[in-house]
């Protein structure tokens, strides 16, 4: 698997003719529900990769961010950025870095999809986690603050801030068993052994520890905004629901066992990147949970996983 290139994903982009908004329509909803923005400058789109299109948005007086349904028929599950507004909004209230919202709105009228604006958050994306363009003391402390970061998100207690609703508690691990063999099944193409043993295996061991916390479901590096090497902003919460911590540990760990230049411990100490093994043990930390009785059987069930993943990509 190929790191992905920073300046070809970073950045704004003219909008593509089919995601254009029009400004004169979206204007009357920013004077309402964002205080003080003024009027629309212009609207860029951001050039990464979105399943939700998201466009930068500059005003008189500030930048902000709209993240909006792509046009067309869409599964009724899908693309819910409702979902992923209220998630953000109730995090605000938290010391997990989101950025602020200002409203949902639902009525395609106004920008063509339902959509919310948020505030635009400065400071660096990067897309390879090998961080290239930084030295080995920015890349130990972005690696340190990362982890500390979603140790962060795995703490909230999300009936505190209104997410009891977010998703079903309990049984997590169980439904991701059922889930990701019926697609393995559903997409079966040669009979593997390997994998049919691992199918077999899952459900008869699944662990007692059923632990609900908010997971973010595709915490990666190019999922947040880095600012002096602290995370000041977790985005595309797309895939969030009410989940194992350590499923949500384990996908977000994958760059290990996925790159190859993830495999030579040696070289990532010369760069200032923690092993696998240190990186479980700072989560661990960082979180006070315990990965020995759990971990190995989330990682089989993050490489079922991701190879539906690699079916489809």
């Amino acid at each position: 698997m190929k790191p992905l290139d920073d300046a070809k994903f970073s950045g704004t982009k003219d909008v593509d003719e089919r995601l254009k908004i029009d400004s004169a329509n979206l204007q009357p909803w920013i004077d309402e529900y964002v205080p003080n923005a003024g009027k629309i400058k212009a609207i860029e789109q951001f050039k990464g990769g979105q399943s939700n299109p998201t466009y930068k948005i500059i005003t008189e007086s500030k930048n902000l961010v709209l993240r909006r349904k792509p046009p067309g028929k869409l599964l009724p599950s899908a693309h819910a950025v409702d979902r992923e507004y209220k998630v953000i909004t109730a995090l605000y209230e938290t010391d997990v870095p989101v950025p602020k919202t200002y409203g949902l709105c639902e009525d395609d009228d106004v920008a063509g999809t339902a959509f919310f604006v948020m505030d635009f958050l400065d400071g660096d994306l990067f897309w390879d986690p090998m961080i290239p363009s930084m030295t080995n003391t920015d890349r130990t402390e972005i690696y340190k603050n990362k982890n500390k970061t979603l140790a962060k998100l795995h703490s909230v207690d999300y009936k505190k801030i209104g997410l009891e609703d977010y998703g079903k508690p309990g049984n997590y691990v169980a439904r991701q068993v059922s889930r990701w063999s019926k697609q393995y099944r559903a997409s079966e193409t040669d009979n593997i052994e390997a994998m049919n043993n691992l199918i077999d295996w899952l459900p008869k061991n699944i662990p007692d520890d059923d632990e609900t916390t908010i997971v973010h479901g595709d915490y990666r590096l190019d999922n947040m905004i880095l600012k002096n090497n602290e995370v000041v902003g977790i985005l595309d919460w797309e895939l969030s629901t009410l989940g194992h911590p350590i499923a949500d540990f384990s996908y977000h760990c994958l760059s290990w066992r996925t790159q190859e230049a993830f495999w030579d411990e040696a070289k990532l100490k010369k760069l200032g990147i923690p092993s696998e093994r240190e990186y479980m043990e700072m989560y661990c930390e960082n979180s006070g949970k315990d990965l020995s009785k759990i971990g190995s059987f989330i990682w089989l069930l993050t490489c079922l996983r991701l190879l539906e993943f690699y079916k489809v990509y």
